[in-house]
């Protein structure tokens, strides 16, 4: 964000306007004023300007293309004694960079309104007053650079946590710097950026880390989010900030630490090992293995990202309503019983219930509590924000959590696996409308296995010319999806083969090129017509490696050895259905014994989403021959 303290300059037009702007730079005399637009290029490009439009001058630059501060090189090598940089809107940052010339960087308005001047003026000069210090009047407000939420790696999870000042942050520098552009001999400048924001985080975290030692990170965390201010606007300077603009809100270490500080914040949301690695376990990144993701769950500990025990909440996908958990630990200061009752800012278009709304704690006591969060009116695929804080009778404590919620349709679990050659399994799905519904099994398709050799890649560069990778064609016909894997076990240790998939038409239309061999691709709805996969010998041990190819394609049409014994007939917002379906006889003894099946489900407005079932029976005595575990 910004802060209110500002690094400024102040331009004095020859018509005597004053116009003031980011700035740490001295001044300059008054100077015949030039727009460089009409002196080389308005974006003022170091070699570009006329040193005989510039030499003496004062010149207006425009932002953009290059960094700031080497625009202000560009009219030091050109002679210039002063420059003047106007922005492409009214909603970006003003910095005060380090610059080559006595320099002053303002909003577009105001810049216009100095081209303006300079077009219509006979002699037109400006004036630079250098190194004053003010006030900015819409402190804080979001710089517009900050990263912004959704969260692209797991959107259960509200991104940024909080924001912190990062514009015209006075601190030390490097006095050798490496970029051309870049002023030599500096020991501080007053910049921007993310990592000028970040070290103030940091910094607070270890005040807090050496008041309260005993604090794991997370609670740390919490404190400082729970205890942020949202007094904050939008690079705009106008609008409101939202939780995708500054998480919980600003960083509010300041003042006297009493009840209700950034070291007492009352409570506290903790989590640890278990809880991250069950997160990771419902992300299905397989940073744990399934034993340790079923112990997770055997002792209670939730999986699902948005039960992820942090002080905000967030439901990337909310068909209709879900219900989220969290648990607070008292760190209050107060030895004695501590009340608390919850008030809820309700997203619009939802109802917010939560349970229990009240709750009494002593230091080191926790409670663990739920929010209901119903979709009454929210349009699908638009995220809506709100918070709940839990305040304690006697208004020392005000525990800030905000929630971002996004509808959906529909929810269904993307893939399950099945165990055994007749088995069962059920699941669930999730309504976000009142409509009409069809589940219907596809499959099972058995693996096409497919055996060959690929030689060593020497330049490692996948070409299907080069004679280092292997074409494989699969004629398709009225598939709804096709799959194509080389897991680990499909060639020897430490070869590193990778798979090109093209399409029909000969285009290249999915890749992966993951560490290791470990590689599949999914095609839904796949075109008519002959692909073809190539395994490329990115890495053989030895010159060459023996492979296992499996590919899989599930029919359109419904029917086959998976059968849907039940489902619901129609759709109605919020309900919960089951669907079970069962198989038969997988099993031939050969190694096309690994099969792929797949429920869909169709709703008013057509396929909304595909389960699909992954039944293994390549080594039948090292599985579990009855159950399920879903992989998501």
């Amino acid at each position: 964000t910004t802060q209110s303290r500002f690094f400024q300059g102040t331009i004095v037009l020859g018509d005597g306007t004053e116009i003031a702007g980011g700035s740490i730079t001295p001044g300059t005399a008054e100077a015949p004023l030039v727009d460089a637009e009409f002196a080389g290029g308005d974006l003022c490009i170091p070699g570009s300007l006329v040193p005989t439009d510039v030499a003496g001058k004062v010149v207006l630059c425009r932002r953009g293309g290059i960094a700031r501060a080497a625009k202000s090189q560009a009219v030091y090598m050109a002679g210039g004694v002063g420059t003047i940089l106007y922005n492409n809107s009214d909603e970006d940052n003003l910095a005060s960079d380090s610059h080559w010339t006595p320099t002053v960087h303002i909003d577009q308005t105001p810049g216009l309104a100095i081209k303006a001047y300079i077009a219509g003026a006979t002699s037109p000069t400006a004036e630079i007053v250098g190194e004053e210090y003010s006030e900015w009047p819409y402190a804080p407000s979001m710089a517009i650079f900050s990263s912004r939420g959704p969260n692209p790696v797991a959107p259960d999870i509200i991104k940024p946590d909080i924001t912190a000042p990062g514009v015209q942050i006075l601190a030390g520098n490097s006095p050798t710097p490496l970029e051309t552009w870049a002023i030599q001999g500096e020991l501080f400048q007053a910049i921007q950026g993310t990592s000028m924001s970040s070290p103030q985080v940091a910094g607070v975290f270890a005040l807090i880390k050496q008041a309260r030692p005993h604090w794991s990170a997370a609670m740390a965390k919490s404190a400082m989010m729970t205890t942020a201010h949202q007094d904050v606007v939008d690079n705009d300077r106008v609008s409101p900030a939202d939780p995708f603009d500054m998480g919980a809100g600003h960083m509010n270490p300041g003042g006297k630490w009493r009840k209700g500080s950034i070291v007492h914040p009352g409570l506290a949301y903790d989590a640890g090992l278990f809880e991250y690695a069950a997160f990771t376990c419902g992300m299905d990144w397989g940073v744990f293995t399934a034993g340790s993701c079923d112990f997770l769950e055997s002792i209670g500990v939730p999986s699902d990202p948005s039960d992820l025990n942090l002080p905000s909440i967030g439901i990337a996908e909310l068909p209709g309503r879900q219900t989220v958990q969290r648990t607070v630990t008292s760190v209050a200061m107060e030895q004695g019983w501590r009340r608390y009752s919850v008030s809820v800012d309700v997203p619009p278009g939802y109802e917010v219930t939560v349970s229990p709304s009240e709750f009494k704690l002593k230091r080191g006591q926790t409670a663990t509590y739920e929010v209901t969060i119903t979709n009454v009116g929210a349009p699908i695929g638009e995220w809506r924000f709100g918070s709940l804080t839990w305040s304690d009778k006697t208004g020392h404590y005000e525990v800030y959590t905000p929630v971002a919620v996004n509808a959906s349709l529909f929810y269904c679990p993307e893939e399950l696996e099945g165990y055994g050659t007749t088995s069962s399994l059920s699941f669930d799905v999730r309504f976000g409308y009142t409509g009409s519904y069809a589940a219907a099994p596809h499959g099972f398709a058995p693996a096409i296995v497919t055996h060959d050799n690929v030689l060593q890649d020497p330049d490692q560069s996948f070409d299907p010319g080069d004679g280092f990778s292997n074409p494989h064609p699969f004629s398709v016909s009225g598939s709804a999806y096709l799959r194509f894997s080389m897991p680990p076990d499909a060639t020897e240790a430490d070869a590193d083969l990778d798979l090109f998939l093209y399409d029909p038409l000969g285009n290249l239309a999915a890749t992966s090129t993951k560490g290791g061999t470990d590689e599949q691709i999914d095609i839904l709805l796949p075109m008519d017509g002959t692909w073809t996969v190539w395994v490329h010998g990115w890495s053989t041990p030895g010159g060459d490696s023996d492979y296992y190819l499996y590919a899989w394609d599930v029919p359109l049409a419904s029917g086959g050895s998976l059968s849907l014994d039940s489902a619901p007939s129609a759709a109605t917002i919020g309900a919960i259905g089951t669907i079970d379906v069962s198989w038969f006889s997988l099993w031939d003894g050969t190694l096309n014994d690994w099969h792929l099946g797949m429920v869909s489900h169709t709703g008013d407005v057509g396929l909304m989403c595909l389960t699909l079932i992954d039944v293994d029976l390549r080594f039948p005595t090292a599985r579990p021959q009855s159950g399920f575990g879903p992989k998501n």
